[in-house]
């Protein structure tokens, strides 16, 4: 098979051989070490056989001692097929343009379809896409992935709870699922409001039912800050408690924050290599030669190619090799605590509700051990303490 294709690649013609005795002409080939194959008698004077391009101009002083005469019956190979293609330039050319043009047409965006949306976040969709680059006439092995879009798109619409992205040969589909907020149903079930922690009651304010505390109050888990029993005695009615209850909470965190860190980022400098992919065999476009970066991250990303609307097994690749440094921040004794106290309120916040505030903060402990600061601080916090607590038949 091998042979088969080298041989394709040179070239080679069947060759038809007379004379009184054109087996001499067969032996000075052998002679010669001039490669032949396929030989065939076709009567008492003829014979056919195959033989390499190359070796065409090295039986003419044969032909002559065996008394021989050679014709062409049929040529093969690629130097004649690049022959034929040249002697038809005007065709081969205008067939190669429209292949070149069909293939970029066919990796640019034509396309942006919007589907679930309603015309404002529509509206908005398509700035955000443009924002990212995907517009008309954008190639789109340019563009970040359906994945990494999808993501963008679905933190940045506010009005879309979910962003479907879907590529089409040259269109993009999106399909947005709206945030539809449920009309606030009214709670039937009665029920009193009781505390979910200890606190001291910071403010009360009731829209149903009875309050049982009062602002400055100590409360402790479990009990009953608005009863869902109304009235005066003998005309006692049942309703669901609704009121909003803040309290002051205490909270405390413990941090541990090192003197000495060391931190990677990336210098700015880079290089970017790209490649033709095909399988598992990657052929190089551009970015010849190799980095001297000592500390690196590399980012790759692949894109097939399309042919109208179907994916060739060619694929775009781009590696991107970003230089990296690392350096050794050191804090003083203040900046390390001040560090600490930044990390600890960070921290809590990311478990207070949305509504809750803190109004205070103190370190309790203090130690600097072994490089490493450590503090216990206590926060004062205002939240909403009401938990839901049934009203049972009988109570």
């Amino acid at each position: 098979m091998k042979n088969k294709w080298i041989k394709g690649i040179r070239g080679y013609v069947r060759v038809r051989i007379e004379g009184a005795y054109p087996e001499r002409f067969l032996n000075r080939c052998i002679e010669h070490h001039i490669l032949i194959w396929g030989i065939k008698r076709v009567g008492e004077e003829r014979i056919v056989c195959y033989m390499e391009l190359d070796d065409i101009p090295k039986i003419r002083p044969l032909l002559r001692v065996s008394h021989c005469k050679v014709s062409f019956t049929e040529r093969r190979g690629v130097p004649f097929f690049l022959r034929k293609m040249v002697n038809r330039l005007g065709f081969v050319t205008g067939l190669t343009s429209f292949l070149i043009i069909m293939f970029i047409l066919s990796n640019m965006v034509w396309n942006i379809e919007i589907k679930g949306a309603s015309p404002q976040v529509e509206h908005e969709l398509r700035q955000i896409v443009f924002e990212m680059g995907i517009k008309r006439g954008t190639f789109q092995f340019n563009l970040p992935s359906v994945e990494h879009i999808q993501r963008d798109v679905t933190e940045r619409v506010a009005g879309a709870t979910w962003v479907g992205v879907r590529q089409k040969g040259t269109t993009f589909e999106f399909e947005v699922v709206e945030q539809k907020l449920p009309e606030k149903a009214e709670s039937l079930s009665p029920r009193h409001l009781v505390a979910k922690k200890k606190a001291i009651i910071h403010d009360i304010f009731v829209e149903h039912g009875q309050a049982q505390v009062k602002p400055n109050d100590f409360v402790e888990k479990g009990d009953l800050l608005v009863s869902g029993f109304i009235g005066k005695e003998g005309k006692i009615r049942i309703v669901p408690a609704e009121a909003t209850v803040y309290g002051e909470i205490w909270y405390k965190s413990n941090v541990t924050i090192p003197l000495e860190s060391i931190f990677t980022t990336l210098t700015g400098e880079k290089k970017t290599k790209h490649y033709l992919s095909f399988a598992d065999f990657d052929l190089p476009i551009w970015g010849f030669g190799e980095h001297s970066y000592q500390e690196y991250e590399t980012f790759e990303q692949k894109k097939p190619f399309q042919l109208l609307k179907w994916s060739i097994p060619v694929h775009y690749k781009r590696i991107k090799i970003q230089e990296t440094s690392k350096y050794k921040r050191n804090y003083s004794d203040e900046e390390a605590i001040q560090a600490a106290q930044e990390m600890a309120l960070y921290e809590l916040n990311q478990q207070l509700p949305v509504n809750a505030e803190v109004i205070g903060e103190k370190v309790l402990h203090e130690a600097v051990e072994n490089g490493k600061v450590k503090l216990k601080i206590h926060y004062q916090v205002i939240e909403d303490i009401t938990s839901e607590q049934p009203i049972i038949q009988g109570d």
